[in-house]
């Protein structure tokens, strides 16, 4: 995925804004991370329920898997973007702000 497409779809989102965090870059709503872009790395990270988070790495554990630690237990998983669809990632992008954001913005984007 290219970088501008990824920032493209999360400017979508309501009240989603963009923070350095550290080296990388992160996406917020209501100042909670919900995904943090690592260009360097070429990788994404979501913050998504376990449930969700179980699915993805069954699909392909190889591109994508739990952070390390506490982190990964908390459901934040770690994408390889230039490996994956473009669908993938917005569908995990989606989800990850549907997790963190309020659910009255959430609601507008959940698919439940």
């Amino acid at each position: 995925m290219d970088s501008s497409i990824f920032i493209l779809h999360y400017l979508s989102f309501d009240e989603a804004v963009e923070l350095p965090h550290f080296e990388k870059t992160s996406f917020r709503v209501n100042k909670k991370i919900f995904a943090v872009l690592n260009l360097k790395k070429k990788q994404a990270t979501f913050k998504l329920s376990v449930v969700d988070q179980s699915v993805f790495c069954d699909f392909d554990s190889g591109r994508i898997w739990p952070a390390t630690g506490a982190w990964g237990k908390q459901g934040w998983t770690i994408f390889k973007i230039t490996d994956l669809a473009d669908e993938m990632l917005i569908d995990a992008l989606t989800l990850s702000y549907c997790n963190v954001a309020p659910s009255k913005l959430a609601a507008k984007y959940s698919r439940e």
